[in-house]
């Protein structure tokens, strides 16, 4: 279970990564108007908003990298609370900008807490 859990932490991670590169380096470009459906012109306007956005979730992927690279407890801990702050951002960031967030952000936190704790 234990392998199954670095494996859903992993993918975690890697979607934030994603995002941070979606809202930081993309933002205003053909594949970053796709992941936001924004037009040009609002993507413009929220372009900064969007890079600070996307510096927040490269910390959250660091955190979680963090958890799967450092030994217990510590490894464990920061697993489990890098995890608590995507479900938290997930669950904000559906109730206050898109529903969907709720499916693509705090869910596989969720789940992925779910399979630390259950290896623990």
């Amino acid at each position: 279970m234990e392998t199954v859990a670095n494996v859903l932490v992993g993918l975690v991670a890697a979607l934030h990564v994603y995002i941070l590169v979606m809202e930081m380096f993309l933002w205003q470009r053909e594949q970053g108007l796709k992941f936001h459906g924004f037009d040009p012109e609002m993507a413009r306007a929220t372009a900064k908003m969007a890079a600070n956005q996307g510096l927040y979730n490269g910390f959250l992927a660091a955190g979680l990298i963090w958890g799967l690279i450092a030994s217990d407890p510590t490894g464990f801990a920061a697993q489990v609370f890098f995890l608590a702050c995507v479900i938290v951002a997930g669950v904000y960031g559906a109730a206050t900008a898109n529903r969907r967030i709720l499916f693509a952000q705090a869910l596989p936190g969720a789940i992925a807490l779910a399979a630390v704790l259950v290896a623990r």
